[in-house]
């Protein structure tokens, strides 16, 4: 889930065609992960075909995508390489909550709570490497580029919007920033509307972008403090110091201005946290300028998703149209060849 700041920023709401013509570098992980969440039966369960094979990561990437493509927006999605050591507690808690949640869901499904059912079974999603295969095989049928970076997928995709290879990066997460990315867009794949938990009450969920700058300057911070601050919170490479939460982060920082000093003010100590620091401020990346967008291929997609997921073809045929011009004219181009 990476450092949680929403109660300490601001969201600019925008609508898909404000992303029309730019590059958006996907956090390829986190979007699977909501497609798995969200996209399930009203008992919890994911999507699946005939023969029991889940497609709800394939089912919400498509149409997303094809979503993305009709808006003009150039997509390019980055996938996790090897977990950092650093982040093996977090995996292994995560692991946890995935287990306890299944075992709840399972009860939830017994007592007929349907509602606590599909909640539980949402926290209890699980992408594996089949799945993961199976996303950049459909990518490559849409022409859509996809890379994966040696570590974090979201600290290369932040790296490539900071050196201006991407325009923004799409994730849920509020990670993107501390890696400095310029730009931040959420909620890219979870445009409509999401029942509130238990009520009978539905809300809007529109994408919404959130700037660097302007974090940096409600803060009043640096990104550097921004970090520390992270620290102090709890990421995904540490647990945070008991008892401070965003809010009163944010005053130790504009307080003292370092990690150091908060520290020793607090008699604490926080293990690792100059390397910690360093996973943010100079990530391991690769260079991304050879990716290109190639032409959808329409027959392609639908025998794939038709023969291996059981996809209807009529839906498809009618999805597929849509992009029918796209085909005709998207020439490959590189990432340069955008701007």
């Amino acid at each position: 889930m990476g450092v949680n700041l929403s109660a300490l920023v601001d969201f600019t709401p925008i609508s898909l065609s404000h992303l029309s013509g730019k590059i958006i570098a996907i956090d390829a992980f986190n979007t699977l992960y909501q497609f798995l969440s969200s996209i399930r039966q009203a008992d919890g369960t994911p999507l699946s075909n005939s023969s029991g094979k889940i497609t709800s990561h394939v089912s919400g990437l498509f149409y997303r995508s094809v979503n993305l493509l009709q808006e003009g927006i150039k997509p390019v999605f980055v996938f996790d390489g090897l977990p950092h050591p650093l982040k093996t507690l977090t995996i292994q808690k995560r692991r946890e909550i995935r287990n306890r949640a299944m075992e709840e869901w399972e009860k939830a499904v017994k007592e007929g709570d349907m509602e606590r059912a599909r909640s539980k079974a949402a926290q209890s999603s699980r992408l594996t490497p089949e799945m993961v295969e199976e996303a950049k095989v459909l990518l490559e049928l849409l022409g859509i580029p996809h890379l994966d970076a040696p570590g974090e997928g979201e600290g290369q995709a932040s790296v490539m919007a900071a050196a201006g290879e991407a325009w923004a990066v799409g994730s849920q997460d509020f990670d993107s920033l501390l890696f400095g990315a310029p730009r931040l867009v959420r909620n890219l794949s979870l445009s409509g509307r999401r029942k509130l938990p238990r009520r009978n009450e539905y809300v809007s969920v529109t994408p919404e972008i959130l700037e660097l700058e302007v974090v940096l300057e409600r803060l009043e911070l640096t990104r550097e403090q921004m970090i520390d601050m992270a620290l102090l919170i709890g990421i995904d490479f540490n647990s945070g110091i008991k008892g401070i939460g965003p809010k009163t982060a944010v005053k130790l920082m504009r307080k003292h201005g370092s990690l150091e000093a908060v520290m020793q003010e607090k008699e604490v100590n926080i293990p690792k946290f100059q390397e910690i620091r360093d996973l943010f401020l100079k990530p391991v990346t690769i260079p991304a300028r050879s990716l290109e967008w190639g032409a959808v291929d329409a027959k392609g997609c639908m025998d794939y998703l038709h023969e291996q997921f059981d996809f209807g073809t009529s839906r498809l045929e009618s999805t597929m149209s849509k992009l029918a011009k796209l085909k005709s004219s998207r020439s490959q181009k590189s990432l340069d060849q955008w701007f």
